[in-house]
């Protein structure tokens, strides 16, 4: 998507953090709560524009390239949640915020998990779409390690990444009624493949079992977690194990959803998100 595409008022910058530059979008209502999204892998914050529309007019919209995506500098090491919920940190406080809601979907959601264990004292609410704390299955090994071979060989996007992704973002109802959302994800093309490489394998294969941290969310930070009934990736009880471990989180599925909840069902999403914000204090 290009910035004609967007509404006035939103600015980018990079932003210098411990994992490299970091680009941000940032726009929506200056004084209002801080809604921060942080995208799938092998997306960037462009995949949050009808979360943007419609949370603007009463949020402080933050839109993440995560570490080697869109905008933000290549990623060529292993990292994992930990140096995300970190580098999140230096974003909210290079911006001036205090405490935000964090918004993710699949990495992001994992993220929207970790980040109020890691950080309660920053977070007003979190939302996890489609979103895992279980190590990865023998068979998510297997095929992420040789996409993440495949893709380190290459210095521009082959082909075949989209048919992949394609496979693990739409469900049955996308690929049978929403073509729109099927030539969007696409936008994989524009990826640095090495960089999803290491993403692969520091995000998805080389995930931890979270559960045990994610008991250790105080209480009265409210978490909401969304699975797509579609979503072939994380499967509903997968995404429900999560929901479990986490002390009085509000847990939904969509139906006739998959993988990138947030960019297929929008509508959906959004109405899930304003009623589980509706009693939230209106601070930043």
């Amino acid at each position: 998507m290009t910035a004609a595409n967007w509404p006035e008022g939103i600015t980018e910058q990079l932003i210098p953090t411990a994992l490299g530059l970091i680009n941000v979008r940032v726009g929506g209502r200056a004084d209002g709560p801080v809604m921060v999204c942080w995208p799938s892998l092998m997306m960037d914050g462009t995949m949050w524009r009808y979360q943007y529309e419609h949370f603007a007019p009463d949020y402080r919209m933050v839109l993440i390239d995560s570490p080697g995506h869109g905008r933000s500098e290549a990623l060529r090491k292993i990292i994992d949640l930990k140096d995300c919920a970190d580098l999140l940190v230096e974003i909210l406080d290079a911006l001036g915020v205090g405490k935000c809601v964090l918004v993710g979907n699949s990495w992001g959601g994992m993220l929207a998990g970790v980040f109020p264990a890691y950080y309660p004292e920053r977070t007003l609410a979190t939302v996890g779409i489609n979103a895992t704390a279980s190590l990865p299955t023998t068979f998510e090994s297997v095929w992420a390690t040789a996409l993440a071979t495949y893709l380190s060989l290459h210095a521009r996007m082959p082909a075949l990444a989209a048919k992949a992704a394609r496979a693990a973002f739409a469900g049955p109802t996308a690929e049978e009624s929403n073509p729109e959302f099927l030539a969007f994800t696409d936008f994989v093309l524009n990826d640095d493949p090495k960089s999803v490489a290491w993403a692969l394998r520091s995000i998805l294969i080389g995930r931890k079992d979270e559960h045990r941290r994610l008991a250790t969310i105080p209480g009265d930070i409210p978490v909401l977690i969304i699975a797509g009934e579609e979503d072939s990736q994380f499967p509903v009880h997968v995404v429900r194990k999560m929901a479990d471990a986490i002390e009085r989180s509000t847990f939904r599925v969509l139906l006739h959803t998959g993988h990138l909840a947030a960019r297929e069902n929008p509508d959906a999403v959004n109405a899930e998100i304003d009623a589980f914000l509706s009693d939230l204090p209106r601070s930043a």
